[in-house]
């Protein structure tokens, strides 16, 4: 345990260094709080752009406190899961490709450590990024709109942050053995197939982590919903397995053939 709290220090360390504690966050909250600017002045963005037919702001209704906050929340499963991709590419790649990976494993730090304490540092980042991103959206949601919970809001995006922690999970273990570009590729390829499997099957897919996003949503627009715990189970038992898979293939690969 010691070893992986000082190989998590340095991860943090390299996180304040390279700007991703401040640029990360910055990017979630833009994210958070334009939907609900946007669905609030949509009257005035369209009569600015001008060629709007006559009566068709007339009939404009802003959409309800709820709606809003689950689009917002609904912004980081596109853009949002592309910076966490990114971000998370180079993680074992970058170790391996640079040859820095034998030289950290020489010392007393085995690969599933290693793999652990860049997997904590990674959620660190997200979880800042998304509280302060999702507290922006409620925030605009609640002056402009209506109110909402404040702990129907926290489920939601606890619930919406354990799947993008599953497309982190899945892009690290990419990363333990192909290049950086790949592993983000096949990252976002792979939560895209399981979205897209999810919505045209519901019933075959309905236990998997693909569900989170509709557990989350419904949090809100329910009040508070019906929890299944298929997704709740299925999601940390395939993080978990991302992680020993990233440190299995990390110990047979420590460099790239």
């Amino acid at each position: 345990m010691r070893s992986v709290w000082i190989f998590y220090q340095k991860e943090m360390l390299e996180a304040v260094r390279s700007y991703r504690l401040i640029w990360i966050p910055v990017v979630f909250i833009l994210l958070g709080i334009m939907q609900p600017l946007t669905a609030y002045y949509m009257p005035e963005i369209l009569g600015a752009a001008g060629n709007v037919p006559p009566g068709m702001l007339e009939n404009y209704e802003v959409p309800s406190a709820a709606v809003v906050m689950v689009q917002a929340l609904g912004q980081y499963s596109t853009i949002g899961m592309l910076v966490l991709a990114l971000i998370t590419m180079n993680s074992i790649s970058g170790e391996r490709y640079s040859g820095s990976a034998e030289m950290v494993l020489v010392r007393p730090l085995t690969p599933l450590a290693m793999v652990v304490a860049k997997w904590a540092a990674l959620l660190t980042v997200l979880v800042l990024a998304l509280g302060l991103g999702a507290s922006g959206a409620a925030y605009y949601v609640m002056e402009l709109i209506g109110p909402l919970s404040w702990g129907g809001i926290s489920s939601a995006a606890g619930l919406y942050g354990l799947w993008l922690m599953c497309a982190v999970s899945l892009t690290l273990l990419f990363s333990a053995f192909l290049r950086a570009t790949a592993a983000a590729f096949l990252g976002l390829l792979s939560a895209a197939a399981f979205s897209l499997a999810h919505s045209l099957l519901p019933a075959w897919f309905d236990w998997t982590p693909a569900a989170l996003p509709g557990l989350s949503a419904a949090m809100l627009l329910e009040d508070g919903g019906a929890l299944r715990l298929g997704p709740l189970l299925s999601a940390p038992l395939f993080i978990i397995s991302c992680i020993a898979g990233a440190a299995l293939l990390l110990r047979r690969k420590q460099l790239p053939g």
